[in-house]
């Protein structure tokens, strides 16, 4: 029986987005492809304030592969990294908006909140360590 490489990222995914806790209408699958590599970036998308974000981005040899080592790192990533609280508001957006990233250290998560936008499109009030539980 030949392996269906289609039905295997299929269940791949469905189970990353299990451990993450968020559904297929939450998470977006971006894979690039250069060279030897393929390069996956995993996005949350946020129905209440409309924007997504970086949750993590992953190598591998093929798109399977580069899932796989996705899956090894939502396995444990809790216990890797640390939670931050980060109070933003779009520009022309009067709103403060809070959005929460597991990252492991400041930057990380700014680079996560700024993934894939203008620097200049999101102004930052403040980015909290949030106390470990």
């Amino acid at each position: 029986m030949t392996r269906d490489s289609n039905l295997e990222l299929a269940n791949l995914q469905k189970e990353i987005g299990n451990y993450i806790g968020l559904g297929k209408d939450n998470l977006v699958f971006n894979f690039d492809a250069k060279g030897k590599h393929t390069t996956l970036h995993v996005i949350t998308l946020n129905p209440n304030h409309n924007q997504s974000f970086l949750f993590h981005a992953t190598t591998g040899s093929d798109k399977l592969d580069a899932l796989r080592t996705m899956l090894e790192y939502v396995k444990t990533y809790k216990e890797r990294t640390s939670s931050y609280t980060i109070q933003w508001s779009a520009r022309g957006d009067s709103g403060l908006q809070t959005s929460y990233f597991r990252a492991k250290n400041v930057l990380e998560a700014l680079d996560k909140l700024f993934y894939d936008r203008d620097p200049n499109s999101i102004t930052v009030f403040s980015v909290i360590l949030n106390p470990i539980s």
